[in-house]
């Protein structure tokens, strides 16, 4: 049965009847020009026409089909090249109906750099050939740890070269043992070599090797008669071997391998990605799509349908895959498309190896796996029934419809500043249930009285709204205007926003100030309007005020972060020293390591800035300009 074409765009089904039988990338566009849908296919004109060739049944697939106005698409060489850009263009592109998993920061590593003395450090950004990188790692805290393990066994440097470079005496990571002193000739360079090379060893998961050539060495220095020597060696072989007996998921035998679970339920899902680099388990990090049941649906037409489990795996794989290699194994909670797995393959130019049904120790990572999702799934229902009663509540106690609280949408203001000095207003949102930190604005409020909150409200209120309600006036309704205004004050600021709003024309309604209560104790706060209603007191123990209280620290967070940072510029000149242009890392070290402090420089003379070597009169000229 064919589903009903009349209702599409002439200019669509040409499209799709012309459409070449070749590998690509395919789009799907809504009337108001949003982006519904992206896909690959092997055969484009065989996979887009059959969208338009099938009864739907009312399903998502047929509400998204009947949105179709407009197609594009893009023709690649192959499949693998398709899979590429399908996951580029979800992930800079938003569509509605593609399950998206939204956490796209960058893996950590640890690196090892290049060099004489190399450097152990925390990394996340671009590669570069000449330094030695091991992981990812799942988070910041696994290579944190990893760090302090090398510390301990290998004494490696931690310390930036521009402290390197200059010390005359070792710090005190080297008298509490945790590095060799190579800053002060501590250790010889073939000494520090040998540490190095086994650091790494021990990081590729090759720890027998490493205890063998350690033992080796604590001999060689006892039968030296060089006994505090063998005393060390003999340290770290002890921390090394409690180290490696103590990871339970070394010994066996698999060196880097990923363990993907996924749970679903209560329209949500979890795919939990454990890490195994170099036979150590670095842990695991949970992941949540976006949406799980419009891009669930949304399965291959001509084949059976895809259980949701499958759909969200597969679509995570392909997602992050195609942004990190994957390890040759892959432990999987859910059997995956063969062909997916052939353009990963493809894609990273190894064989990738799936295991659906593990056995032995890979059976008890991937239940260790499906646990921890199970329990961050459970987690994550919590939170948002939590928050979604919060938001419930709210609403009902500023008497607002609770109809539609996904596009609830409140904004809170908030003054900070020191006795008068950098005064920064801050902004944020809250909208769908949950802080939304990317929408947060600070504005640096001058040309008033210092101190005067008043003021600053009435300013960043004018800065705030004025380009908003002038937008609607000239460009029709297509700015978001907050539900709620929530003002981090009582009767006095509320009067303010409500002068600045009368200016604007806009309705007081909106308009919530935040009380302090009796002895400004929490749990007593008052919900003070606008528009002349009474005050609203919502209990020490009310969800509402807890989401009230949330959205007021968070404001008062954001906008005491900024001010501290625009003091601290203030105070040091208002330009850093690298911002000056002539000043690298080895002359702004020298600086410093000079006047001990910006402050210092900036206290400087002239001729004491030409005192340092490589600062000529025409540098210290300009430095001592750009902080004054």
């Amino acid at each position: 049965m064919t589903t009903n074409t009349a209702s599409h765009p002439p200019e669509l089904l040409q499209a799709v009847a012309a459409l070449p039988a070749l590998p690509g990338v395919y789009r799907y566009f809504a009337a108001d020009g949003g982006l519904l849908y992206v896909g690959k296919a092997r055969d484009l004109k065989r996979r887009v026409s059959s969208y338009f060739q099938k009864n739907h049944d009312g399903t998502r697939i047929g509400h998204m089909v009947g949105k179709i106005v407009r197609l594009e698409t893009t023709v690649v060489r192959s499949e693998a090249e398709a899979l590429l850009l399908e996951n580029n263009l979800i992930k800079t592109l938003h569509p509605r109906y593609n399950i998206l998993f939204r956490d796209d920061k960058s893996y950590p590593y640890l690196r090892l750099s290049a060099g004489e003395w190399p450097r152990i450090s925390y990394y996340r950004g671009a590669v570069e050939k000449k330094h030695q990188y091991f992981g990812p790692y799942p988070s910041a805290w696994a290579v944190k740890e990893a760090v302090q393990l090398l510390q301990k066994v290998f004494r490696l440097r931690t310390c930036e070269d521009s402290v390197f470079n200059h010390r005359s005496r070792p710090c005190l990571l080297y008298q509490i043992k945790r590095c060799s002193g190579p800053c002060v000739d501590l250790i010889s360079p073939a000494d520090y070599a040998t540490d190095v090379r086994q650091a790494a060893a021990f990081l590729r998961g090759d720890s027998p090797t490493v205890l063998t050539e350690l033992e080796t060495r604590m001999l060689a220095h006892a039968e030296r008669l060089e006994f505090e020597r063998a005393a060390e060696v003999r340290n770290q072989i002890s921390a090394l071997s409690q180290v490696w007996q103590q990871q339970a998921m070394d010994n066996t035998g698999d060196q880097d391998v990923d363990i993907l679970a996924v749970q679903v339920q209560g329209g949500r899902a979890c795919v939990n990605l454990a890490m195994v680099r170099g036979g150590r388990h670095l842990g695991d990090r949970a992941y949540f799509p976006a949406q799980v049941e419009d891009g669930a649906t949304l399965a291959n037409l001509d084949t059976p349908p895809v259980p949701v489990a499958q759909r969200v795996l597969e679509a995570f794989m392909a997602q992050h895959y195609t942004q990190s290699a994957p390890p040759p194994v892959l432990v999987l909670g859910a059997p995956v498309d063969a062909a997916l797995l052939a353009l990963l393959g493809e894609q990273s130019g190894m064989k990738l190896h799936p295991v659906f049904h593990p056995r032995e120790h890979r059976r008890s990572w991937l239940e260790m796996a499906q646990h921890n999702a199970s329990l961050q799934l459970a987690r994550l229902l919590a939170e948002e029934g939590s928050q979604q009663a919060r938001t419930r509540a709210l609403a009902q106690a500023l008497d607002l419809p609770d109809d539609a609280l996904e596009q609830l949408r409140i904004e809170c203001f908030d003054i900070s500043h020191t006795a008068g000095e950098a005064t920064v207003a801050s902004c944020v949102v809250f909208e769908g249930h949950k802080m939304q930190s990317a929408q947060y604005r600070r504005y640096n409020i001058d040309g008033i009285t210092p101190g005067d909150d008043y003021a600053a409200m009435r300013q960043v209120l004018q800065r705030r709204y004025g380009k908003l309600a002038q937008a609607d006036t000239t460009a029709g309704a297509g700015a978001r205007w907050p539900d709620v205004v929530l003002i981090d004050g009582g009767q006095g600021q509320v009067n303010v926003a409500r002068e600045v709003f009368e200016a604007l024309g806009l309705g007081l309604e909106r308009l919530v100030g935040v009380e302090k209560g009796e002895g400004r104790k929490v749990g007593l706060e008052e919900l003070v309007f606008a528009d002349g209603r009474d005050k609203v007191y919502l209990g020490a123990d009310s969800a509402a005020l807890m989401l009230v209280a949330q959205i007021r620290d968070e404001a008062h967070r954001f906008a005491i972060t900024g001010m501290r940072a625009r003091r601290a510029q203030a105070r040091t000149g208002g330009s850093r020293l690298e911002d000056i242009a002539g000043i690298g890392p080895k002359k702004r070290a020298r600086l410093l390591q000079r006047f001990g402090s910006v402050r210092g420089v900036a206290n400087a003379s002239v001729a004491d800035l030409c005192s340092i070597e490589g600062i000529s009169s025409e540098l210290a000229e300009a430095i001592y300009r750009a902080l004054h």
